[in-house]
């Protein structure tokens, strides 16, 4: 059976992320530069760090995570990665509205979980076969 796992940046007060989230800014207002830029601005320097976040055979996130929408969601909207997430594997992301499946390239497909955290997690437990799940981060994950 397939471990899960979470890496995600903390601050020493307990914030992944501030209040204020908006598409410009994917971790709203909080100063996000010392707990996230390490792994955008110097990508090459930690190729390591971020192939060991992204290697699993699925992955749990919440909807923040995905985008900023609140309410309706906005069909246009595929993320904040581009055609090309890093994920490069199922994605199940927590939600209160349904949305139809989002296939994207390099093998992501985000799959819009509304029935709980349990039904996510046997989700990607299924698609992940003998590989890890990972949580992707997310308040409610």
């Amino acid at each position: 059976m397939s471990i899960v796992t979470c890496d995600i940046s903390v601050s020493a007060d307990g914030f992944a992320a501030g209040p204020g989230q908006t598409r410009e800014q994917p971790f709203g207002t909080i100063e996000h530069n010392r707990m996230h830029d390490w792994m955008f601005e110097a990508e090459a320097e930690n190729q390591a760090e971020v192939e060991a976040i992204t290697d699993a055979g699925a992955f749990i996130m919440g909807r923040n995570m995905f985008g900023p929408d609140r309410g309706e969601w906005d069909l246009k909207w595929r993320g904040w990665w581009g055609e090309d997430p890093p994920y490069h594997a199922p994605v199940f992301v927590l939600a209160h509205r349904e949305r139809a499946d989002l296939p994207m390239a390099g093998g992501t497909t985000f799959s819009f979980v509304t029935d709980g955290i349990h039904s996510a997690l046997e989700q990607a437990r299924d698609a992940a076969g003998d590989r890890n799940v990972a949580i992707a981060g997310g308040a409610n994950t």
